[in-house]
């Protein structure tokens, strides 16, 4: 279709007014020139308006295709700024996939120095060291050897009623030890193995005396063993070790046990009392008179554990020199407490005393880390007074540190009929323990006084111990809380 421009139309009524002019004449000679000249002004006039109201239509028009024009133009403006910023955009999306493409270039680069380099070291550790045995090995490849222990040493102050000395001593309540400890599984139920527990303590505190503050080295076997294990039907053990009884008097789930247990002559057995009258000494000693009669200790014998059984198991054992014992075990945890107990009977074949009987109970409180522990054991004598021990401790275990758990402990010992018949001891204990778990250590302090009413002259003077300490592990050692340290 075909379309006019306002020039057009401007064109077409000048032509249209040009020739109304021309046809209209000058001057009217007669009426009917008059008439006539009348209707050629009504159709100029009209004429006339008509292209007055085309020209306004044409403005009208002209003026909308203007506004038209530009608003297309801002339209078309809008469009090249929106395409110009999405290619912007585009352009910057391609600079961060190179820059990403370029990092994973680099990081694998990194990633094969890296293995490079490692092989190099290995190649290069193997090269070195090559002659250098591994520090645990075994003989087949079956066998597993784990190598664990601790060094445990301490300062004892020591107030004799007469004068205050220290004394460098290991701490007897668990002494320096290293154990080995191989394992061979025979089948899935049964395991094969072998314990070998040395003892390594320098100047033992059951063996220091005011008379004798450098006792030696001492290198003991405590334990060397061989032993079956079946979860179905138990263990056997055969060698020196632990008696069934021993351990039936510490059930003790305090914390502090590395310094405070109810055996404390452990502390400065060998320390001499003495006499209130001049101050000499007596031949008396503080494991003369402090007795926890903790079963028969370690001997050589062969030794049966049965399954635990809700918590329960049986051990006998049949030891060197006709001595016989047996006990009972149980551990167990519920509404909101930990427990453990005892107990246990034997005959340690010593003249005139017919058999031993020993127990302990402890109870731990989880939330609040209050404990209860409780002791006794006794011997029966023929014909005299039975030597008797009673014990009693009462702890607390919080954390007051991340690093580990911090236990208190006080305890109360009374002794009868010990070192002779109506002797009575005394003894009350404070203790303090820091644990110190990732590194296997712990700091420990006590003090414990020693009283001894005897029935007999002379009188002596109480002993007051102070105790500083640490006990720190070696390879494959980590602090086991709430445990009893009888187990080797």
């Amino acid at each position: 279709m075909k379309t006019f421009s306002l020039l057009h139309l401007l064109l077409l009524a000048g032509e249209t007014i040009g020739l109304g002019f021309l046809a209209m004449p000058a001057f009217a000679q007669d009426a009917e020139k008059v008439q006539e000249l009348q209707r050629v002004k009504v159709i100029r006039e009209r004429s006339t308006f008509i292209i007055l109201v085309v020209l306004l239509l044409a403005v009208q028009v002209f003026f909308v295709s203007t506004v038209a024009a530009e608003e297309g133009t801002v339209n078309s403006e809008k469009v090249e700024r929106l395409e110009r910023l999405i290619e912007e955009q585009q352009q910057q999306l391609e600079s961060l996939q190179q820059q990403v493409n370029q990092l994973k270039k680099t990081a694998t680069e990194a990633q094969t120095e890296a293995k490079e380099a490692k092989s190099m070291a290995e190649e290069k550790n193997t090269t070195v060291q090559a002659p250098v045995e591994k520090v645990v090995t075994s003989g087949q490849e079956r066998v597993k050897l784990a190598i664990s222990g601790w060094v445990n040493r301490a300062v004892n102050i020591v107030d004799d009623g007469k004068s205050t000395k220290p004394y460098y001593v290991d701490n007897d309540n668990s002494e320096s030890r290293v154990r080995f400890f191989g394992t061979a599984k025979v089948t899935d139920d049964l395991t094969l193995g072998s314990n070998i527990v040395l003892t390594i303590a320098p100047n033992k505190a059951s063996n220091v005396s005011q008379t004798n503050q450098e006792t030696g080295d001492i290198f003991d076997q405590r334990i060397t063993e061989v032993f079956l294990d079946s979860k179905r039907f138990g263990k056997l053990s055969l060698g020196k070790g632990n008696t069934a009884t021993y351990g039936t008097a510490s059930s003790d789930l305090s914390g502090t046990t590395v310094i405070a247990t109810p055996t404390i002559s452990d502390l400065a057995g060998g320390m001499l009392f003495r006499q209130e009258s001049d101050d000499t000494l007596t031949n008396v000693r503080i494991v003369d008179a402090y007795n926890s009669f903790d079963g028969l200790v370690r001997k050589n014998r062969v030794r049966y554990d049965s399954p635990i059984f809700y918590g329960l198991h049986l051990a006998a054992s049949a030891n060197s020199d006709d001595r016989y014992d047996a006990a009972l075990y149980w551990g167990g945890q519920g509404y909101g407490f930990k427990a453990a107990g005892a107990g246990g009977i034997g005959d340690p074949n010593e003249g005139g005393t017919d058999f031993q009987y020993q127990g302990s109970f402890s109870l731990l409180h989880e939330d609040t880390g209050l404990n209860l522990s409780l002791s006794a054991g006794t011997k029966k004598r023929d014909k005299q007074s039975d030597p008797t021990n009673f014990y009693a401790k009462a702890g607390w275990l919080t954390r007051f540190f991340s690093f580990g758990t911090t236990a208190f402990s006080v305890d109360y010992t009374r002794g009868q009929n010990l070192p002779t018949e109506n002797d009575d001891g005394y003894s009350v204990g404070l203790a303090v323990v820091q644990e110190f778990e990732e590194y296997g250590t712990e700091l420990y302090g006590l003090f414990r006084l020693y009283s001894l009413d005897r029935d007999v002259e002379p009188s002596v003077h109480d002993i007051g111990v102070l105790s500083i300490g640490a006990r720190v592990g070696i390879v494959g050692h980590r602090v086991h809380r709430h445990q009893a340290l009888r187990a080797s």
